[in-house]
């Protein structure tokens, strides 16, 4: 098969989870919201004798040897990348799953046209690459590859079912706060899952919550009534830490200190044990309430960084978002 001589550009955003993590794959609601804090991958092919790793590590290997298991003729070796990220990485921001659905977008726009792979089936790929690691669910995949703001119901296996997909309001802000303490999505996972075999009360728990959560966040996101999804954002984080622990004490540091120094809410993004909170306001006062939490952390927790993210458009439906590059 042929490889186009020039170069693609594909840029995926990053999304918060606002309700519902592990119910992508538990069955029940998920709430999810793309971030304008995108990954950036350039794909080249490859010229003359190959040389070491390429920018995208082991994933890009990874996303290669897929696409050469489905599509003959492929060279044995990826093309040559760069990445870039707005997002800080491993905090619950889906920043892994942005750089595997960039590096599928813009690996495929390097084939020709006709033999592109759709939207919706580098989705599933993504999925499935991934999946092979993580062993999680697939709201991350289609939260990035869609854009906005989407509401899924889980299922055992494959991706989520794409319940409904609005445009975030537009006058909402996001504002992120990364905790920069480590986190670990697959041993979360396969605590989760064991918890799931062993018909863990606990778990049971937490998803009839954090399904009620996820359902209220919705509801709140599609009337554009800012202090009703606070507070099923609020619900949302007492799920996961009450029900499931995926809070630490620190975190807990970090939202207590926003709310005494703003009065602003924060929850978990993510699986949890470290990475990053979020919260949304008014894009009005996004700048002040960001700087307010700066000066609340500088001396507490100086370590923590804090991001204002506008919310993602939605990116076209069934095209390949990666354009070339001029």
């Amino acid at each position: 098969m042929t490889v186009s001589t020039g170069a693609a550009r594909a840029t995926v955003p990053t999304r918060a989870c606002l309700a519902g993590e592990d119910l992508d794959w538990l069955g029940g609601r998920s709430v999810c919201v793309a971030l304008d804090l995108p990954t950036t991958v350039v794909a080249r092919p490859r010229a003359g004798a190959p040389g070491g790793p390429t920018a995208a590590g082991h994933w890009g290997a990874a996303v290669w040897d897929f696409l050469r298991a489905r599509l003959p003729d492929l060279g044995p070796l990826p093309p040559e990348t760069e990445v870039s990220s707005d997002a800080p990485v491993a905090s619950g921001l889906s920043s892994s799953t942005a750089l595997i659905v960039a590096l599928f977008e813009a690996f495929s726009a390097l084939l020709p046209a006709a033999r592109r792979p759709s939207r919706a089936t580098l989705t599933e790929w993504a999925y499935l690459c991934e999946f092979e690691v993580c062993r999680g669910g697939g709201m991350d995949q289609l939260a990035v590859s869609l854009g906005g703001a989407v509401l899924t119901r889980g299922r055992p296996a494959g991706l989520p079912e794409l319940c409904e997909q609005l445009a975030f309001p537009g006058r909402w802000s996001l504002i992120v706060v990364d905790s920069r303490t480590a986190k670990s999505t697959q041993d979360h996972i396969r605590t989760v899952r064991a918890q799931a075999a062993a018909r863990d009360p606990r778990l049971a728990a937490y998803l009839a919550s954090a399904d009620a959560a996820a359902g209220a966040v919705w509801e709140n996101i599609r009337t554009r009534d800012l202090a009703g999804l606070t507070e099923a954002m609020r619900q949302a984080h007492r799920a996961m830490r009450d029900h499931q622990g995926m809070s630490t004490p620190f975190l807990e540091r970090l939202r207590r200190l926003a709310r005494s120094s703003a009065g602003f809410e924060l929850k978990l993004s993510g699986a949890g044990g470290g990475g990053a909170l979020v919260g949304v306001c008014d894009a009005v006062v996004s700048a002040q309430l960001a700087d307010a939490l700066r000066r609340a952390y500088r001396y507490e927790c100086p370590d923590a960084r804090v991001l204002e993210a506008g919310p993602a458009a939605i990116r076209s439906a069934g095209e390949v978002a990666a354009a070339p590059v001029l």
